[in-house]
C-alpha cells in the first residue's frame, strides 16, 4: 500500500474536507528529551474554561451523583471541550480521544457540519411528538433505510442501544409468539432490566431476578475459548495459537456451532425459540470475534427453531470496521432485526430499529401501539441524517480500512515486543489489545498492574478504554477521523507505558 503525504495539520485538514483514502500523515511521532512522546500537532484553540472549580465538581459527583457512575483514573478527567479526535480539559491540556466517548462520536467532536444541523433545527423546531408529522424523522428514516440490506426498511427509533435491543427482544417474542432468546456468554447487550438477562458479563450484572427464557452459549472466542487457531479471524492480526485446520475447514467453527445446537437441543423448548442476539464483534466483551463462517450457520441453525436473528451493531455499525458499513456483512448473514445507536448520532441520544415489514407488523396499533416521547425527535433526526452524509462525505468507512488496518498491524508488533501483550485483535477502528500476566497461562494481568498502565497512558496524553471480564482489554474505538500520525503516537504511548511497566517489576 502506498501513501501520499498531507503537508497540513491533521486538525486544518479534517475541518476542511480534504481527506482522501490515499492521503495518510506520514510525520513520525516525536519524543521528548524524557522519552515521553509528543502529541500530533493540532492548531485548534479551545475557549478558556468557565465552569466548576474542579474540586466542587468532585465534591458534587460524591454527594448528588449516582455512586455507580463509573469514573476512569485516580484523578479523573475534567472534559471541557471537544474538537474532531481531540479533548481539552479545563486547564486546557490536550489528549487524543481514541475511545470516542465509548464508540459514540463517530464523525468527530463537534465536527463542524453536524454542529451547523444542530443549530439549525435548533432554531426551527426543537421537538414534538411523533403523533404530529415533522420531516426530519421521515427523511432520516429513507435515508437510514436506504442503508440496509435485502427487506430491513422499517424503522423504529428510540434513544438508547439498551432501549433498542429492549425494543428487539420484545418484538422477536411478538413475531414468533415464542418465549425463549438465545446469547453468547461474554455478550453485552445493554443493563437495563430486561437485557440484563441477554447479557452475560458477571460483573454487568446485579443480585436481582433477570434472563426469563434466556439461555447463554458457549462464547466462540478463538483466543480464549477452547477452539482456535491462527486463521480463524476476519482481522489483519491472527492469534498466536497454531491451527490444525485443512485449507479451508475451520474446526473451531465447527466446535462452536456443535454447542449451539446442543444448547438448542437441550435448554429450549423443541417447538422453538423466539430470536438469537450476536454482535459482529463483542464490544464490552474485549473485541472478541469469532471463527470465519460461524454466525451464518448459527443463524441457519435459529431460523431452523423459528427463531429471528437479531444483529447488534450499536458499536460495529455505519463503517467501523472498515471493509462493509454493517458488521454482519463481514459474515455474509442478513438478519431479520437490527439495533444501532451509538455512532449514528455521534453523541446525541438516537438509537434505532430496522426490520423487516413482516416482523414489524407485530407492534401495529391493532396489535400492541408502540410509543415513545423522544424516539425520532427532531433535533436527534435532523442530527443522525447529517452523520451520515458525513461518513460518506469525509470517506469515513474508508479511513477506517486504512488507518484501522495499519493500527493493527503497528498493535501486533507490541505482541511481539512485550509478554504482557497476550492478543491483538478486531477490524478497522474496532480495536482490542488484551493484556495477560504471560502468554502462556493468559492469566489476566493483575488489576494493580493494569490500574498503572492505564494511568500511564492518560498522564501522556492519550484516552482508550478497557473491556473484558477482568477489565483487561484495552479498547480502541477512536473517532473514524484519526490518521496515521495519531496512529504513531498511540502505539509509542503504549509502547512507553509497557517499557516502564516492564522496568518496574
Amino acid at each position: 500500500m502506498s501513501f501520499l503525504f498531507c503537508n497540513c495539520s491533521p486538525c486544518s485538514c479534517l475541518a476542511v474536507g480534504r481527506y482522501s483514502p490515499n492521503i495518510i500523515f506520514a510525520e513520525r511521532t516525536a519524543a521528548t528529551s524524557t522519552g515521553v512522546p509528543q502529541l500530533p500537532p493540532c492548531d485548534f484553540k479551545p475557549q478558556p474554561y468557565k465552569g466548576l472549580p474542579y474540586d466542587r465538581v468532585g465534591q458534587i459527583r460524591r454527594e448528588n451523583l449516582s455512586p455507580g457512575t463509573l469514573t476512569f483514573y485516580k484523578r479523573p478527567v475534567l472534559v471541557h471541550q471537544g474538537h474532531m479526535q481531540w479533548l481539552f480539559d479545563h486547564e486546557g491540556r490536550r489528549y487524543l480521544d481514541m475511545f470516542a466517548g465509548i464508540v459514540t462520536v463517530s464523525v468527530g467532536h463537534s465536527h463542524p457540519k453536524v454542529v451547523q444541523t444542530l443549530k439549525e433545527q435548533a432554531d426551527l423546531l426543537w421537538h414534538t411528538t411523533n403523533i404530529y408529522w415533522h420531516p426530519k424523522i421521515h427523511e432520516y428514516a429513507e435515508k437510514l433505510a436506504s442503508k440496509m440490506p435485502g427487506d430491513l426498511k422499517v424503522v423504529y427509533f428510540v434513544n438508547s442501544g439498551s432501549e433498542a435491543n429492549d425494543l428487539a427482544m420484545l418484538m422477536a417474542r411478538m413475531h414468533t409468539r415464542r418465549y425463549d432468546v438465545i446469547s453468547f456468554r461474554n455478550a453485552y447487550h445493554g443493563t437495563s432490566p430486561y437485557m440484563m438477562g441477554v447479557t452475560a458479563l458477571g460483573n454487568w450484572r446485579f443480585q436481582v431476578p433477570a434472563g426469563f427464557g434466556v439461555q447463554q452459549t458457549i462464547n466462540p472466542d478463538v483466543y480464549r475459548g477452547p477452539w482456535g487457531g491462527a486463521h480463524c479471524r476476519d482481522s489483519p492480526v491472527q492469534t498466536e495459537r497454531t491451527c490444525a485446520c485443512a485449507a479451508g475447514e475451520c474446526q473451531a467453527c465447527d466446535g462452536y456451532v456443535d454447542q449451539l445446537q446442543d444448547v438448542l437441543r437441550h435448554s429450549h423448548p423443541q417447538t422453538g425459540i423466539a430470536g438469537f442476539f450476536a454482535e459482529s464483534i463483542q464490544g464490552v466483551g474485549g473485541t472478541v470475534q469469532y471463527p470465519k463462517g460461524y454466525l451464518k450457520k448459527a443463524f441457519e441453525l435459529v431460523r431452523e427453531k423459528g427463531g429471528v436473528c437479531i444483529s447488534d451493531e450499536v458499536q460495529t455499525g455505519l463503517g467501523r470496521t472498515g471493509d462493509h458499513y454493517w458488521g454482519f456483512e463481514m459474515h455474509d448473514v442478513i438478519p431479520d432485526i437490527v439495533t444501532m445507536a451509538k455512532g449514528m448520532g455521534n453523541g446525541i441520544p438516537l438509537a434505532a430499529v430496522v426490520t423487516t415489514p413482516e416482523i414489524a407488523a407485530c407492534m401495529s396499533p391493532s396489535n400492541a401501539v408502540h410509543f415513545n416521547t423522544f424516539g425520532g425527535n427532531p433535533l436527534s433526526c435532523a442530527v443522525g441524517s447529517t452523520v451520515l452524509d458525513v461518513l460518506e462525505e469525509d470517506k469515513c468507512q474508508e479511513r477506517c480500512r486504512v488507518v484501522g488496518t495499519y493500527l493493527l498491524e503497528q498493535l501486533s508488533t507490541l505482541r511481539d515486543e512485550f509478554d504482557i501483550v497476550g492478543d491483538v485483535r478486531g477490524k478497522g477502528l474496532m480495536v482490542g489489545l488484551e493484556l495477560v500476566a504471560d502468554k502462556e497461562s493468559k492469566k489476566p494481568l493483575p488489576p494493580s498492574e493494569m490500574a498503572a498502565i492505564f494511568e500511564a497512558t492518560k498522564d501522556m496524553g492519550l484516552l482508550i478504554g478497557k473491556s473484558g471480564l477482568y477489565g483487561t482489554c484495552l479498547r480502541i474505538k477512536p473517532p473514524m477521523c484519526i490518521t496515521q500520525d495519531d496512529v504513531d503516537f498511540t502505539v509509542a504511548v503504549l509502547r512507553k507505558a509497557f517499557t516502564d511497566h516492564v522496568n518496574s517489576k
